[in-house]
């Protein structure tokens, strides 16, 4: 049995990321849902989004539209 080569997949042919509109410099992730992920932190830096590694949501600070996003971080803003 020969193995065949692994199949591209063209950008276009993946739907586009779960986009959320956030403030601040710092986003918590956990994936949303049962089966999430663990909670992590995500600094903008000098970028206008940050996309999440594990689930591949992104944030997009400062921007109207886009979903609203519930911060899963079970601490106060002020002290993250």
């Amino acid at each position: 049995m020969t193995s065949r080569p692994p199949v591209p997949i063209s950008p276009e042919a993946l739907p586009p990321p779960e986009e959320f509109a956030v403030e601040g410099h710092r986003v918590a992730c956990d994936g949303g849902g049962v089966l999430g992920h663990p909670l992590v932190y995500l600094e903008f830096g000098a970028q206008a989004f940050v996309d999440c590694g594990y689930c591949d949501r992104r944030f997009r600070r400062g921007v109207n539209g886009g979903a609203p996003y519930h911060d899963p971080s079970p601490r106060p803003v002020d002290h993250h």
